[in-house]
């Protein structure tokens, strides 16, 4: 006799059984769905995590998450990442910045000079030179176009 790890519903066994004999999905979604119909069918947390060639305790994970939260574990859980510290509006004024003509005493904007204005102007809080000229690359403006924002193909 063989332990069951997961009870799947009827329902969520065919989604399960429909989701994976049809197109194509990511690895993750298609390893968490066949572990968890493998666990269903009976087989051992350790012939599942063999035949996916992934650690025991992730296929408990998974197993676990399903009973918490049922098909939602096959779905990755958002991910924070690092906030955006400079948005959109604040690079606009950046490069409109760049495009306006330099303070008395200097040919052109230097990269320094800009990060120091702007940052002056209260655009960011902060900004080093780096990081202008990373928003002033980003821009769609060619030098040797006559048209300003088109590229040049």
């Amino acid at each position: 006799m063989q332990k069951e790890h997961v009870k799947l519903t009827e329902s969520d066994e065919r989604y399960l059984t429909t989701l994976l004999s049809k197109g194509q999905h990511p690895a993750r979604l298609f390893r968490r769905a066949t572990a968890l119909l493998q666990l269903h069918r009976g087989k051992t947390l350790d012939h599942v995590a063999n035949t996916l060639s992934v650690h025991r305790v992730t296929v408990a994970n998974w197993r676990d998450a399903y009973n918490e939260v049922g098909l939602q574990c096959l779905q990755d859980k958002p991910r924070q990442g690092r906030p955006i510290r400079i948005d959109g509006h604040s690079r606009a004024q950046i490069t409109a910045l760049a495009c306006t003509t330099p303070p008395a005493g200097r040919a052109r904007w230097t990269l320094r000079l800009l990060a120091d204005k702007a940052v002056e102007l209260g655009f960011c809080h902060s900004l080093s030179h780096t990081q202008a000229r990373t928003i002033l690359k980003k821009t769609r403006s060619s030098r040797i176009s006559s048209a300003p924002g088109v590229s040049v193909q």
